[in-house]
């Protein structure tokens, strides 16, 4: 009989757990079991065998079983301020699909006479779309809202002949776009977020525009690769402009004008934006002063939550009965399960560094690495962690290995910053597998993507994604030394 994917999970957790508990036999007692529930965890979320979250929390709730932490330690995370982050930017996120912001502005650039002119030109404005927005809303949520109208314009444009329809580098080209372009900030992907935690652990603070800074020149770099290797293929499709722009042009027809509920929204965003950038600029001007004030009453999470807040206080319209912009069913709209994962994974990966389990990891690696060879280091570590991501969340991934490479880079007394920036974007570069990342499942489930063509596709991105980000963080590292 067949082994479904949750049966598999609950068949090989405990053995591989139990597997890990022998081998590591000599490891401080905390350490060793902190490594059992991490592979336990590791497989239950590879094999999905309960929602991700509950597989924290399943981690978490053993630590304080097995005494490794009391319970008001273990569970402190859930009210870390990147959860508050978390929640800010998912509701602002909801706002702009509840009131069709996201999609007014899909319309708008792909409306432009520029981009209906070729096959290209019209991948290119769908791509870019999906990129820009998924740097401030969430990836899932950019792709769920291109792909009916990405799949209503291939379908005119598409051919008898399968085999040269434009339709799967179309939707792969809105997903990858999505998952690359959340990179760029640190509220554009959980990953991101999990990197400026374990940073800031380690006494490296990093605003908004300094990560913006770094992340958004290799997420460009990226997206390059991703025009370039796209355009080869789509070179094989016909295409008619004239059809395409009488359904972009009805599309844009059946939108009502711009509502108050958008108009608040847009007005919030600018707002928050503004605020996240503000401490970065006032730190790159020199005025300290203006930078730690900024710092201490509008941090990242106070913003987001002040968002949040403005858009359920002021109503969009007089129409609406004194309703705000958002209203209490919003709150079960947005991605509960990810922000709980962030929780409880934050407090496992938090263990693994109590505990000693990642000290020891490192002390282990670097018995057999040389921190001089610091291309092949980082481009082992970029290019592991990227293909796990193939199989399990990109989240859980970024939660369960970021602390042991902050434990590897200490031992080898390698800075941490630039590693691990590199380590948390190859997170979100995985694109081979519809498990891999929300936006490949979406775009998975639209039935026009084959996994086989989705597998083939994205090696090569895969590998040039790993050969990118190493050489950017090369070049990061060359340049702070």
């Amino acid at each position: 009989m067949k082994l479904s994917r949750r049966n598999t999970g609950l068949l090989l957790a405990p053995l591989l757990a139990l597997a890990v508990w022998w081998l590591a036999a000599g490891l401080e007692p905390q350490a060793r079991k902190v490594a059992s529930i991490m592979m336990f965890c590791l497989v239950f979320w590879m094999t999905e065998t309960i929602p991700l979250s509950m597989t924290a929390f399943l981690g978490v709730l053993a630590a304080v079983i097995l005494g490794i932490a009391d319970i008001n330690t273990a569970f402190q995370n859930l009210g870390h301020p990147i959860i508050l982050l978390f929640i800010g930017s998912f509701l602002l996120a909801r706002s702009m699909t509840r009131h069709g912001l996201d999609k007014r502005v899909a319309l708008f650039i792909l409306s432009r006479s520029f981009f209906q002119k070729s096959l290209f030109r019209l991948f290119l404005g769908f791509s870019m779309v999906s990129f820009v927005l998924s740097m401030w809303v969430s990836n899932s949520v950019t792709v769920a809202m291109l792909l009916p109208l990405t799949v209503g314009v291939v379908k005119l444009i598409s051919q008898d002949d399968v085999s040269q329809s434009p339709a799967p580098y179309f939707l792969l080209g809105i997903a990858y776009s999505a998952s690359i372009g959340g990179i760029s900030t640190i509220v554009g992907s959980p990953p991101n977020l999990i990197g400026v935690n374990y940073l800031a652990t380690e006494g490296v603070v990093i605003d908004f525009l300094q990560w913006l800074l770094l992340a958004f020149p290799i997420a460009l770099s990226m997206y390059g690769v991703l025009l370039l290797y796209v355009r080869f293929f789509l070179k094989k499709s016909s295409y008619s402009a004239a059809v395409v722009q009488a359904y972009v042009q009805e599309q844009t027809v059946q939108q009502p004008r711009i509502s108050r509920g958008e108009q608040v929204t847009l007005s919030v965003f600018v707002l928050a934006v503004v605020l996240w950038l503000a401490p970065g600029v006032l730190n790159l001007l020199g005025m300290q002063e203006a930078y730690s004030f900024m710092n201490t009453y509008f941090a990242e999470s106070t913003v987001a939550l002040l968002a949040a807040l403005l858009l359920f206080l002021i109503p969009p319209g007089k129409e609406n009965d004194g309703q705000g912009t958002l209203v209490a069913g919003d709150l079960l709209r947005i991605d509960w399960d990810t922000i709980l994962l962030f929780g409880g994974g934050m407090a496992l990966g938090q263990l693994v560094v109590s505990s000693g389990l990642a000290d020891t990891i490192g002390e282990r690696i670097t018995t057999f690495v040389d921190p001089k060879q610091q291309l092949l280091l980082i481009f082992i570590l970029v290019a592991g962690v990227l293909m796990l991501t193939e199989v399990s969340s990109n989240t859980a991934i970024a939660i369960t290995f970021v602390p042991i490479i902050v434990g590897v880079l200490d031992r080898l007394q390698l800075p941490v910053l630039y590693p691990v920036l590199g380590v948390v974007l190859a997170c979100s570069f995985a694109f081979m597998l519809p498990v891999a990342t929300p936006p490949n499942a979406i775009v998975y489930g639209s039935k026009q993507v084959p996994v086989g063509f989705m597998a083939r596709f994205g090696l090569f991105l895969n590998v040039a994604g790993a050969v990118l980000i190493t050489l950017w963080i090369l070049l990061y590292m060359s340049l702070e030394a």
